[in-house]
């Protein structure tokens, strides 16, 4: 019987994504019978609004159905540099932005034609864990600028100052922060442009999927309208799944200097091509619309925040800084003695609670929980948890 082929040494390196991995064997335990609290998904338990569902069926329905622009649709890309001209302070022209395949690809696309064999990215520690891996398929390395709950899980401008170096390409931001849930301050985005200033190789992009996901008095602020003199080497990435739950619809978007745009889009035209075309008219209503369906939503989601916080640092033995913003809280789970895989593989196994590992985010001592679940499930979650450390 013949060998196998073999796999390109950047296959070989390529890591699949665990919170993807544990949420299907959440689900094929389900299926298969067994009690399972599944607090690991990143994804709003809600439906999409009913007026987005009836704007995509209209498209279909009209005929929307062939290849469309790459760059996507020229009305939605135009609502979108409306939204980051508007509501961002982000001036922006449809020609700076482009629609992906979620915010997913448009970090993919970006990472590829700004990143070089040898190029740096500098990334803050917990990060969300696709991060690195799109680094690597660059061929880039990743120099990370650790972080922690004492800290706020946040970076001082003097940590930023001494990790740059002449390798240094591009230092991603997410705020709010999956999984951590830190958002920055304007005056902290001022104290990095700062830094970012004394380095004009340095480019930045801007992870804001969570945007509209805040707890109450925390305010979402853009480094490009802090910074509007470094706006050529600020990028945004963004996108409908968690504002507005539609995280099967597969739209984001990537908006930046417009030469850095138009090759990302000419990389998006021979890898995937255009976005689905009539789901984009389904984005197109969603921003162009009222926003009361995702203040309704994030209103919830501050609910359900607050409720998981409150019970996980009810829970001996664990340590929580209370988000500020997204859908997850970070738990610090060192003190049961346990690493984090192998107490996210007990708890799934002994009392059915799928929940993330902290060292796919870089912090072996935490745990990811979701609050994207009803009330009723979290407070399972709560409990299979508390029942958990209750027996260590």
């Amino acid at each position: 019987m013949p060998a196998p082929l073999s796999l390109s040494a950047r296959a070989q390196a390529l890591q699949p994504s665990l919170t993807l991995a544990i949420t299907a064997k959440a689900r094929e335990l389900r299926t298969g019978g067994k009690d399972i609290c599944s607090l690991s998904a990143g994804e709003p338990d809600f439906d999409t609004p009913a007026f987005i569902r009836q704007a995509a069926a209209e498209a279909l329905e009209a005929g929307h159905t062939r290849y469309g622009p790459v760059a996507g649709e020229p009305q939605l890309r135009q609502a979108i540099a409306a939204k980051l001209s508007q509501e961002n302070a982000v001036p922006t022209q449809a020609d700076e932005v482009l629609v992906t395949n979620g915010g997913k690809q448009a970090l993919y696309n970006l990472f590829q034609v700004l990143l070089n064999p040898g190029d740096e990215v500098l990334l803050p520690a917990p990060y969300w864990l696709s991060y690195p891996e799109m680094a690597q398929l660059a061929g880039a390395s990743v120099r990370c600028l650790t972080t922690d709950a004492s800290g706020g899980f946040r970076f001082s401008p003097e940590q930023l100052e001494a990790a740059i170096t002449p390798a240094s390409r591009l230092l991603v931001l997410n705020s709010p922060s999956n999984p951590t849930g830190m958002v920055l301050s304007r005056a902290e985005l001022a104290a990095i442009a700062a830094v970012l200033r004394r380095h004009p190789g340095l480019a930045v992009v801007c992870d804001e999927i969570y945007e509209m996901l805040l707890s109450p008095g925390h305010t979402h602020h853009s480094l490009a309208a802090v910074a509007p003199d470094l706006a050529e080497r600020i990028f945004i990435v963004n996108g409908f799944a968690k504002g507005w739950a539609m995280t099967g619809w597969r739209i984001g978007w990537l908006a930046g200097a417009r030469h850095v745009v138009a090759a990302a889009s000419a990389l998006q035209s021979q890898s995937t091509s255009n976005v689905c075309t009539f789901a984009q008219y389904g984005a197109l209503a969603a921003i162009s619309g009222s926003r009361d369906c995702v203040r309704e939503m994030a209103a919830e989601f501050s609910r359900r925040r607050a409720r998981l916080s409150d019970g996980l640092m009810a829970i001996p033995g664990l340590k929580l800084l209370p988000p500020e913003g997204a859908f997850y809280a970070f738990p610090d789970v060192s003190a049961w003695g346990l690493d984090s895989m192998t107490l996210c593989g007990r708890l799934l196994e002994e009392v059915g609670l799928a929940v993330v590992p902290g060292a796919a985010f870089g912090d072996d001592r935490c745990i990811r929980l979701s609050c994207a679940a009803s009330p009723a499930t979290i407070d399972d979650g709560l409990e299979r948890l508390r029942r958990f450390g209750a027996s260590l």
